[in-house]
């Protein structure tokens, strides 16, 4: 018999991926009413989250850290979603909160929404500005530039921005929320598809990275940091934990390469937090893993070994320099750095 056939409707359900619903921007000429200001947002991630990496990578290459201040949430999230519980007191300092859905609040009165991050906040008035993951990061590149730091890599070089914008969609559908798909699929139907596609485009980007260093010129964009973000957690996670194990990454010669570059490069693995990354996935799903064991490995100290991606040429933050050191307070804990 052939239970495809059999399926319902319901059992045909795909995950899906809500937009986000708070998509004002922060702009030079405060277009929207929040222009670009030193000191007066901040940003809250949590280390788990890719979505919110993206944002915690960017704001170290493009060196906002003075500009724009950071809030990290408790991996652990419960009934009202992401908290502040790393902190004294388990409020932010920054916004004097105890929950991140006290700024959706201050923002939409009874929103009923989920809370995602990363998130923007304005701190004079408490209100969330953005959740919009997609656009954060390119405002970052583009409006906040008079804040930049001396050396700034262009992240979304305007002569590239139509293949940055093309490779970065492949990888949203098929790696970065296929992962997802595969993950939460409550199918064999709905897992296989996202499965083939998934791996369909990860062959796709090994075959395009195995004779250039970066997605899209010879330079670090846009494309490699939404990249990077789920390649960091695949086998740490979601090999094992979404059944996205057709192989390790850590056993295809040129993505591990590329990532372990990457990782290597100052602003990238510096926010990465296996711990958080971990105990928040195989914690926070139970629907996934019921009993809520967290997994001793992977063994992690491949992460810093040599990858020889320069020999393909490639200049990482192109006519810029490096950041500098990561600032006070911002250091990943011990337990969650590759050793």
């Amino acid at each position: 018999m052939n239970t495809a056939d059999q399926e319902t409707p319901r059992e045909r359900k795909e995950f899906r991926r809500s937009a986000p619903h708070f998509a004002d921007r922060i702009t030079a000429d405060g277009r929207d009413g929040w222009p670009v200001e030193a000191g007066r947002y901040r940003l809250v991630v949590s280390r788990a989250c890719l979505w919110a990496s993206r944002a915690l990578v960017s704001r170290r290459l493009l060196g906002l850290e003075p500009a724009l201040s950071l809030a990290v949430t408790d991996p652990i999230q419960d009934e009202r979603s992401w908290r502040f519980t790393l902190d004294p007191g388990n409020r932010d300092p920054g916004l004097r909160i105890g929950f991140l859905s006290e700024a959706y609040d201050a923002r939409e009165t009874g929103y009923p929404g989920g809370v995602s991050v990363p998130a923007v906040v304005d701190v004079p008035s408490g209100q969330l500005v953005t959740n919009d993951y997609h656009r954060i990061t390119l405002d970052l590149a583009t409006e906040w530039t008079a804040l930049h730091r001396e050396g700034a890599p262009d992240l979304y070089p305007e002569e590239h921005r139509a293949e940055i914008d093309d490779v970065a969609e492949g990888i949203y559908r098929d790696v970065n929320n296929g992962v997802y798909r595969a993950g939460f699929a409550e199918h064999q139907h709905s897992y296989d598809d996202a499965y083939r596609r998934l791996f369909a485009r990860l062959d796709e980007l090994s075959e395009r990275l195995a004779t250039r260093r970066y997605l899209v010129g010879d330079t670090i964009t846009e494309a490699d940091i939404r990249l990077f973000t789920t390649l960091v957690r695949f086998d740490a996670v979601y090999h094992g934990h979404f059944k996205c194990n057709r192989n390790k990454l850590s056993e295809d010669p040129v993505l591990w390469g590329y990532v372990r570059d990457l990782f290597q490069t100052p602003g990238f693995g510096d926010t990465v937090d296996f711990d958080h990354i971990k105990r928040h996935y195989y914690q926070v799903h139970t629907n996934i893993n019921p009993r809520r064991i967290v997994p001793l490995g992977p063994d992690l100290s491949g992460w810093l070994t040599p990858h020889h991606r320069e020999e393909l040429g490639g200049r990482p933050f192109g006519d810029g320099t490096a950041p500098g050191p990561v600032p006070d307070g911002e250091a990943v804990p011990e337990q969650g750095r590759v050793a």
